[in-house]
């Protein structure tokens, strides 16, 4: 068995809920990553993607300069633990429509499995796998 701790990332960017759009974009393209957790303490409250700030803030017109990542995260955040099965953790993808699951141990946010993680890990000759395995581009 495979578990998600084999392959999870653990370079994460957190913001607070308070933080604005604009800084969360600025902390992606420096990072060179799609998503950041947004946490509150040591819990994790939502997640936050570059789609997000796309749909959810440019398109609903809020200012990015001052509208914040508690108005557009998505909350309810489903998590995993380092322990759990790779099997496992692309079958709660799948049911729940997530492409990122962090993973927990003890309540506290210790790395991040993507959907491309997964594919390099389980299928590493597919085109996702290749993609996600690219250096970004952007």
């Amino acid at each position: 068995m495979t578990t998600v701790g084999e392959f999870m990332t653990t370079r994460l960017v957190t913001m607070d809920g308070g933080d604005t759009l604009t800084a969360a974009a600025q902390e992606m393209r420096d990072s060179a990553i799609g998503d950041v957790i947004v946490t509150n303490g040591d819990d994790v409250i939502g997640i936050v993607t570059d789609r997000d700030i796309t749909v959810r803030g440019v398109a609903e017109q809020l200012n990015p300069s001052s509208a914040t990542l508690s108005e557009i995260l998505s909350q309810d955040v489903i998590t995993v633990s380092q322990y759990d099965d790779a099997v496992a953790a692309a079958d709660l993808m799948r049911t729940y429509g997530v492409r990122r699951l962090p993973v927990v141990e003890e309540g506290r946010l210790i790395g991040l499995v993507s959907l491309g993680d997964l594919a390099v890990e389980r299928e590493p000759q597919s085109v996702l796998a290749d993609i996600s395995a690219d250096e970004p581009n952007n």
